[in-house]
Parts: structure tokens; sequence; C-alpha cells
């Protein structure tokens, strides 16, 4: 698995709140908080290494799940993140 970008070039970041950033490559989905079977999953995850939060204190509003079965919590609306997900802006803004 290479986290370089096409043509050997840098990989893309994307901002995903609070100045942290995630392989662009790497996300499988960004998901709603808001459905029982992602709490599930997130409770089955908590206290391994596999949750991440990037929350920042804040509430959380959306799981990015990676392709290395990472959960990421961000306090972004899914739609923020895969609008930043298929913009180059993702890196840039906050």
């Amino acid at each position: 698995m290479s986290n370089r970008g096409v043509n050997g070039a840098a990989p893309r970041l994307v901002n995903v709140g609070h100045g942290n950033v995630v392989l662009a490559n790497q996300i499988v989905a960004i998901v709603a908080l808001d459905s029982l079977p992602v709490k599930r999953l997130i409770e089955t995850v908590k206290g391994s290494t596999k949750l991440v939060d990037a929350t920042n204190g804040r509430r959380t509003r959306a799981v990015i799940v990676t392709e290395s079965d990472h959960l990421i919590l961000s306090s972004l609306e899914p739609a923020t993140l895969a609008q930043r997900l298929t913009t180059d802006r993702g890196a840039h803004d906050e």
C-alpha cells in the first residue's frame, strides 16, 4: 500500500477540522453519526488504536472510515468533508 499520489506526486491531504488532515486516497466512507449502526461501530472500536478523535472536544458530526479500518471522528458535517474531498481546497481551509 503506497501513500504516493498520482504519478509519484505528493499525497493529497483532506482537512477534517481543527488542523487535522487525512490522506484522501485512504478514505473509504464519510458517514453521519445519527444512525445507530454507526454508533455501534464506534462503540466496538472505542478504547483501541483504531479510533481517532479529531473533534478537538467538539460534538462529533461525521465519522470517516479508512482503508485500514480506522474510524476518524470529525466535528464537521459529512457534506463539508465530502466537498473538501472532491475539491482541491481540502488541505487549505478550516
